[in-house]
């Protein structure tokens, strides 16, 4: 574990924030009205995860990095988790509820974190 801080220290505060957010009890606000507002919310927090998961996974392993880990650890973790998130949230907690849709938009998060890593931010990071 103290491996993983030392090496994604603000991953793991990106993923406690995240799950913090993702369990309490929001205030009621104008917000509310706003149609689809918390899918772009969805979106950017998990594009946020798994942007910061890449750039990490490319500082630490500039040379020898196993490209698969940076796919299991950026890419298919945090899908994992925004799935597991919304099964919890439905089944542990009576004021939110699973999503399909919000699952979707982490998706759609994750993905579009994935392609702008790949093609804008790897180069600078990775001389290939």
């Amino acid at each position: 574990m103290l491996y993983y801080l030392k090496k994604y220290p603000f991953s793991l505060l990106v993923i406690a924030v995240i799950l913090y957010l993702s369990f309490f009890k929001p205030p009621s606000t104008g917000l509310n009205t706003i149609p689809h507002l918390d899918k772009l919310v969805h979106i950017a927090m998990y594009f946020g995860l798994s942007f910061i998961l890449w750039v990490e996974f490319f500082r630490n392993h500039q040379e020898k990095g196993n490209p698969l880990h940076g796919w299991m650890g950026a890419f298919f973790f945090p899908i994992l988790m925004g799935g597991g998130v919304e099964l919890l949230q439905a089944w542990c907690t009576e004021y939110r509820g699973g999503d399909w849709l919000d699952f979707a938009a982490n998706s759609v998060g994750v993905i579009l974190a994935t392609l702008f890593s790949l093609y804008i931010v790897r180069p600078y990071i990775i001389k290939v």
